[in-house]
């Protein structure tokens, strides 16, 4: 997919012109990164921001005692990195590629001046920054208030977004990194996560294969929201 396109629909930039789209594509600057790569750690100075082409990103923090805590898996259009690059400060963060990415990056000088010249970008800025605040107490309140199979179907449903299977049908969902990545995602260890998964399979919410998950949407929303209300 090309920048201007990934630019385009990206909540930060899509609602500038085309002519000032281009102009802030030509900012960024195409990297690559191996499966297992470290893009930067929690610490590091925070001097670009990322747009992902391809691949998948996993974010997550870390104690001195060696506990992690993945709170996204960025995907293709998603931006991040964007807090240090703001507010000058470390990285708050690690950015692991969970399978070859392809990622393009802005420095942070720049970025600076393209909000000066585009307030639109500004104004996106602000609102990106409470979406991304919400996401992070929705998160927080599920892996303190709910079961561990409800955060699984509610994290496989996201995976899934829109699609839907035919009358019948399950859903094929290759999610493209392990399963001890899976758990760090739903804040769990990997033997409870798998015995959140057989909960699902036993419920008939998925099937699981060696590669991938065929899942029912229906019956992971009616467990995804067992526990509301």
């Amino acid at each position: 997919m090309s920048i201007i396109r990934l630019l385009s629909d990206s909540e930060l930039f899509r609602d500038l012109s085309p002519d000032d789209l281009a102009t802030c594509a030509a900012q960024f600057h195409e990297q690559h990164f191996r499966k297992g790569e470290l893009l930067f750690s929690r610490g590091d100075p925070g001097k670009h921001l990322y747009l992902v082409a391809d691949g998948q990103v996993r974010l997550a923090t870390a104690t001195s005692a060696g506990r992690e805590l993945s709170f996204q898996v960025a995907v293709v259009g998603d931006i991040f990195g964007e807090i240090a690059v703001l507010d000058g400060w470390p990285r708050s963060a690690e950015a692991t590629a969970l399978t070859p990415v392809t990622a393009y990056t802005l420095e942070g000088g720049v970025f600076c001046e393209l909000r000066a010249r585009h307030p639109a970008i500004s104004s996106a800025v602000v609102a990106f920054l409470c979406r991304r605040l919400r996401d992070v107490t929705d998160k927080l309140e599920g892996i303190a208030l709910y079961p561990l199979e409800v955060r699984l179907a509610r994290f496989l449903l996201l995976a899934l977004g829109q699609r839907q299977p035919p009358p019948g049908r399950r859903l094929a969902l290759t999610l493209g990194y392990s399963q001890a990545e899976l758990a760090l995602l739903v804040g769990a260890s990997r033997p409870k996560l798998n015995a959140a998964l057989g909960t699902l399979e036993e419920a008939g919410a998925i099937g699981r294969a060696l590669d991938r998950l065929f899942c029912d949407p229906a019956k992971l929303a009616l467990i995804a929201h067992r526990n509301d209300g």
